[in-house]
């Protein structure tokens, strides 16, 4: 990646979980492996009554503990906290925004990044009060976390007060996910290589799979998570996003409207959901009480924050058809979950069986597969069937494994590493665009009126497991089975 230029990013919610954990650990990775940081500045912005001090106090600790020790350098470090500041304004208050405005006082001139993380419900008036400082420029740009909006309703409420502050190319949606080398090196598998693309449509793929499994549970975002759910939390932005990378046709070129063209035609492509497609075609489940690696934990509704009763689900399965000529008849699986047997996201492309097998060991399970690994560990394997040694000609399922942290002895960039630096370039090819947003709310609203409607509970399931038999089952149907029971 190029130099990047001088600029100033703030962030909202500086002192909160994501800014701690994810983004500040990410920048200074940025700051230690970058040649020149001295146009860099990073503004904390949150309510709490902190100086500048306590903060970078904070942070260093945050650092400490999210950072492999084997990374973490103190004189780096105290280079990087000469970059940091921190003003106490509550993002609801107008006044506040002078503190803001007296900061950034002799930097119009510069790139300033305002990066929202905060609820979605503040978006709004946070770009107000922005304006209102005149502290957007025509170099600005606003990033805002996901989810954004509760529904197509509410996304779009979002959408339209932003765009009265923002253009549509200042704005940068973020999902993480895309951030991912993984991720980024399926579009070069897909469009790099002439040995996938020919095999990449219904003819030779038999079904795709798509997991993202979490062990942990909902901890202290109860309240949060409740109110939306795995279906508005995993599935409408990671898994869809994902689901659009491997089913879009090839872009004329990089361009980042080039590749969101494409990805929207997946998303108006996918069939919706019927009240009894809801039924038949969708599981969703909520964890009980379990073990999760030995240790004992709490169910759902024992967590905190969590009201008694509730029918949020924790987990979803479902089976999603992409009604397009290169993907007719080729199911998707999508599932993820919270409390699930393992922490992993991975991308399972499994494909036809040979039309007549002639060799003993290959029967109609043993199937040629690209499994897809983006966490825990990062890379790509294939599996294919080789020759037992000995006389006979039997074959068994072998796999060719490329690790990218072993192929490539370099440590791969953290996902907001990568999407933080494209957002400073102004590179919005890894975002999501107005018009996807509202095509992937507009498949999921029903989804969510068809369980209020049937008033079902969510399929309980206990943690440590990969949640309820009725995930099995929906796949059995097709004659298919999950690849951890094939």
């Amino acid at each position: 990646m190029a130099q990047p230029p001088c600029f100033d990013l703030i962030f909202f919610g500086g002192t909160g979980d994501l800014a701690l954990r994810k983004l500040l650990p990410a920048l200074y990775y940025r700051h230690r492996d970058t040649k020149d940081c001295s146009g860099w500045r990073i503004i904390a912005v949150s309510r709490q009554a902190l100086d500048t001090g306590t903060y970078v106090a904070m942070v260093h600790a945050a650092c400490k503990r999210f950072i492999p020790a084997k990374d973490f350098d103190e004189a780096v470090w105290a280079q990087f906290a000469t970059r940091l500041e921190y003003l106490a304004i509550d993002a609801t208050v107008p006044g506040d925004y002078a503190k803001l405005a007296t900061a950034l006082a002799d930097s119009a001139e510069r790139i300033r990044v305002f990066y929202l993380s905060t609820a979605a419900s503040l978006f709004a008036g946070i770009c107000d009060n922005l304006a209102a400082a005149n502290l957007v420029t025509g170099l600005s740009r606003v990033v805002l976390e996901k989810p954004l909006g509760f529904s197509l309703a509410s996304a779009t409420a979002i959408n339209e007060a932003v765009a009265k502050i923002f253009t549509e190319r200042q704005i940068f949606r973020i999902d993480h996910y895309l951030g991912k080398e993984t991720v980024q090196n399926l579009i070069a598998l897909r469009f790099g290589n002439s040995i996938f693309e020919p095999l990449w449509h219904r003819a030779a793929v038999r079904d795709v799979q798509i997991t993202l499994a979490e062990t942990v549970g909902v901890g202290d975002r109860g309240e949060y998570y409740d109110r939306y759910g795995a279906l508005r939390d995993m599935v409408q932005n990671h898994a869809l996003q994902l689901l659009c990378i491997l089913a879009m046709e090839p872009p004329s070129s990089i361009d980042p409207d080039e590749i969101r063209d494409e990805k929207l035609k997946v998303l108006r492509a996918l069939r919706p959901f019927t009240a009894d497609d809801v039924r038949n075609k969708i599981v969703r489940g909520q964890y009980r009480a379990g073990a999760i690696e030995g240790r004992a934990v709490p169910g759902y509704l024992d967590e905190p924050g969590i009201p008694e009763g509730t029918t949020t689900e924790t987990f979803v399965s479902m089976r999603v058809d992409v009604d397009n000529w290169r993907w007719a008849r080729v199911p998707f699986y999508l599932r993820t979950g919270k409390r699930m047997q393992e922490r992993m996201s991975e991308i399972v492309i499994n494909f036809r069986a040979v039309p007549h097998a002639i060799l003993p060991g290959n029967d109609a399970g043993n199937v040629n597969r690209l499994v897809i690994r983006l966490q825990p560990d990062e890379g790509i394997e294939l599996h294919v069937l080789a020759k037992v040694p000995g006389a006979d000609m039997r074959v068994k399922p072998v796999k060719l494994d490329l690790d990218f942290a072993e192929t490539f002895k370099t440590r791969q960039w953290d996902a907001y590493e990568r999407l933080l630096m494209d957002v400073i370039s102004g590179n919005l090819t890894l975002f999501m665009r107005r018009d996807e947003l509202d095509a992937a709310w507009t498949w999921i609203d029903p989804i969510h009126a068809a369980w209020a409607a049937q008033s079902d509970p969510p399929k309980p399931y206990s943690a440590g497991t990969w949640g309820p038999t009725a995930s099995s089952a929906l796949i059995v149907r097709d004659g298919l089975c999950w690849k951890e029971e094939s």
